[in-house]
């Protein structure tokens, strides 16, 4: 049996990695899709949840941060997996999605890319054998239409350095003026926005006469889509919880 997917933002360039690539899935399908702004894509596109006919069994949300609860309503509603792959979501939208995971599955990391979270794992490898000794700036850069910073992936980098450290770092992001000289205590959070750059993480861990540089680079959007995906694909048949991808490569 295949993975039904109802695509959320299904007319933007996700949702359309994201049908293109199901177009020759033999385990998932997509079966509608709900945009703000429908177009003919080869699916029906729904403007509403409320007009959604078809029975899907995984939601992908590609939108956007805002209208949160009426996403995770319909999820419960028509017991959907829900697969969130945008970011921005402030703390009150965190406090919905930990509150509507005791009802739904779902499935949320700030980055679905497989080389994104190995470079998760070798920061925290890389913070727990450097230690106080080297300071640790971050640098993001994406494309010129991206609207929050820095970047969910970028806040995940630093997290996962900081846990080394028992979550005492303090983030700072960006520099200007006369700041005075560098805390130990901080992790340098830096953002560009420039053209079309799909997604650069680079972390630095900068020591006495030498820079270890652990880096990503996507040069396309389609590894997000496929982390996607592989992520519907996982939640199918789950039960209520919040996962991530940690869970996914454990159970893969």
């Amino acid at each position: 049996m295949k993975t039904r997917i109802l695509i959320c933002g299904a007319c933007g360039k996700m949702g359309g990695n994201v049908l293109s690539l199901l177009g020759n899935d033999q385990t998932a399908v997509a079966v509608a899709g709900v945009d703000l702004f429908p177009k003919e894509i080869g699916i029906p596109v729904y403007k509403d949840f409320a007009s959604v006919q078809e029975q899907a069994d995984v939601m992908i949300d590609f939108s956007s941060a805002e209208n949160l609860r009426e996403r995770l309503e319909y999820a419960k509603q028509n017991k959907l997996g829900v697969v969130l792959a945008s970011t921005g979501f402030n703390a009150d939208d965190l406090k919905l999605i930990d509150e509507y995971s005791k009802q739904v599955a779902i499935f949320k990391t700030a980055n679905l890319s497989l080389g994104v979270n190995l470079m998760q794992a070798l920061c925290k490898v890389a913070a727990q054998f450097l230690g106080e000794a080297y300071d640790v700036e971050i640098i993001e850069r994406h494309h010129n239409l991206k609207k929050d910073a820095p970047s969910g992936t970028a806040l995940m980098l630093a997290d996962a350095i900081n846990e080394t450290f028992d979550g005492k770092k303090k983030y700072v992001n960006g520099r200007e003026g006369i700041v005075g000289q560098r805390k130990r205590e901080e992790i340098g959070i830096h953002a560009v926005r420039g053209g079309t750059i799909v997604g650069e993480h680079e972390v630095a861990f900068c020591g006495e006469d030498e820079i270890i540089t652990i880096s990503h680079s996507a040069n396309s959007k389609k590894v997000f889509a496929i982390g996607a995906i592989r992520a519907a694909k996982f939640l199918f048949g789950k039960s209520a919880g919040l996962y991530a991808m940690k869970d996914l490569l454990s159970e893969e």
